[in-house]
């Protein structure tokens, strides 16, 4: 590896997120040697981030997501903060390139892309028009924005099922499967104004739906010089409604062929934009090919897998890039050791529907041990609300080899106490151990299609008796009934017999 060089050219960095990016950007900004300041709603008040930040910058909106995506209030409080560059960590405005140059213009560092390679990049028909022009595979498709009369005809051409899709973001926001094309009016009128409540952008595109597909992305730094690596590839196909559950590196069925191909696709399309910066290349795998699925041009919730076998601290890279630095490793320096698996940790009700959870955090102990590494985003005695995305914590497990990297994430899970607040944690333990998770036989239908797996355990008798007993007893007045002595006896006063 090659030194790293000169001092930074900023020592004040604000992270613009929250929650657990939030804490683990700024764990690694602090050790770097620089300073550490984080945005912060009044939600937020006694969270990681706000309690570990060198210095804290107020928000305010009529809403606290609202808060997050006022990029103006953002830039100007930065400055006042004295801060020189911005991480914006995923979701929120880290794709948004009317930030990311505002930024600039501010004459601060935006720690990511250039803007106009997130304008080109980010945007999902602009991304997969360019993967296509320099030859890449992208699945069969129909843009609305090519041309918007003919929209509906040229995906019946295509035929079923298709994927509808917002041209304006992604996480599963938005995404319908049409299997019937007779529908597909309707279908993409809801598409359409599901995509514009969630981005503003009402624009559409559909691609030919691979059915029980595996969703492999790959890990790429460039430096804006020309140079780009990978950092090999995740396997992510273990979702629920299009959001990422499971993630583990490397994929345990690519053949070295197939891995070498589908990483070099990604550096390839990474280098044809002359990208800075990390970002995540995505592609659907199945039935033997692989195409083009989206390009995000930010750093991923699921980097931490990435890390773990590779060694490299990857908000580091960013910061070293973005602060003009050339990389310090070629391609053939990057190596990977192990296995790992990340699994996200939700306040959320798998046995209903995985909806949303809420409630005071009356007991919050993450696990520790080898290989096991948790980015929390929440503390004992904090507020779980609806006003955010439900991820609490992405528990980070590295092994061996797969095997040993599962068995400790489940036994991790185990350890893992969370009360006065429901979490997918049963249901997490009870996914890595189903059988066809163990033998690597993923698809991202898999949980879909597997709905006990969501479904609460049935308790014994015995079992649910003394949870009942247990919870009646915590609560004061019923122990100080089951515990009085009843007035016959306590007129007996110190008499024994």
């Amino acid at each position: 590896m090659r030194p790293e060089g000169a001092d930074f050219p900023f020592d004040t960095v604000l992270v613009a997120n929250r929650g657990e990016i939030a804490a683990r950007v700024l764990r690694t900004v602090r050790a770097l040697g620089l300073r550490g300041l984080v945005v912060h709603h009044a939600a937020d008040a006694g969270s990681p981030a706000v309690r570990m930040a060198d210095g804290l910058v107020e928000i305010t909106g009529p809403t606290p997501t609202a808060a997050y995506l006022d990029g103006p209030q953002i830039i100007a409080k930065a400055l006042d903060a004295g801060a020189q560059a911005i991480h914006p960590g995923y979701g929120f405005l880290s794709e948004n390139a009317d930030f990311a140059r505002q930024v600039e213009t501010a004459g601060m560092v935006f720690v990511g892309p250039a803007p106009e390679t997130i304008e080109l990049l980010g945007d999902k028909v602009s991304a997969r028009d360019f993967a296509a022009g320099h030859g890449f595979p992208i699945a069969p498709s129909a843009v609305e924005a090519h041309d918007p009369p003919t929209f509906a005809d040229r995906i019946r051409a295509i035929g079923g099922p298709m994927l509808i899709k917002p041209a304006g973001g992604g996480g599963g926001k938005g995404m319908r499967i049409v299997r019937d094309l007779t529908r597909l009016d309707e279908e993409l009128e809801r598409a359409r104004s599901e995509a514009g409540r969630y981005f503003g952008d009402p624009r559409l595109y559909a691609e030919r739906y691979v059915e029980r597909p595996r969703h492999i992305e790959v890990q790429v730094l460039g430096d804006g010089f020309g140079e780009v690596v990978h950092l090999f590839e995740r396997e992510c196909s273990l979702q629920r409604r299009f959001q990422k559950v499971v993630e583990e590196a490397p994929s345990s069925t690519l053949s070295d062929a197939e891995r070498e191909r589908i990483c070099e696709a990604a550096a390839g399309i990474a280098r044809a934009a002359r990208y800075r910066n990390a970002g995540t290349v995505e592609f659907i795998h199945g039935g033997g090919a692989f195409y083009f699925l989206e390009m995000n041009t930010r750093l991923q919730v699921e980097h931490p897998v990435t890390e773990a076998i590779t060694g490299l601290d990857l908000v580091a890279e960013q910061l070293k890039i973005a602060a003009g630095r050339p990389l310090g490793f070629t391609q053939a320096e990057v190596t990977r050791t192990g296995h790992a698996v990340e699994a996200r940790i939700y306040a959320e009700d798998p046995a209903r529907g995985f909806t949303p959870a809420t409630g005071r955090l009356l007991a919050y102990s993450p696990p520790a041990g080898d290989g096991v590494r948790v980015d929390s985003g929440v503390s004992e005695g904090q507020d779980i609300t609806a006003a955010f995305d439900p991820l609490m914590a992405k528990l980070v497990v590295r092994g061996a080899d797969r095997r040993e990297a599962l068995e400790r994430a489940a036994r991790a899970l185990s350890d893992f106490v969370v009360l006065g607040c429901r979490t997918n944690i049963g249901f997490l333990k009870r996914l890595l151990r189903d059988p066809d998770v163990l033998a690597g036989a993923l698809h991202t239908d898999l949980i879909a299609e597997k709905p006990a797996l969501a479904a609460d355990p049935a308790l014994s008798p015995e079992t649910l008796t003394a949870v009942l007993g247990a919870a009646a007893l915590s609560i004061r007045t019923v122990r100080d009934a089951a515990l009085a002595v009843p007035p016959l006896h306590a007129a007996l006063g110190e008499w024994r017999n």
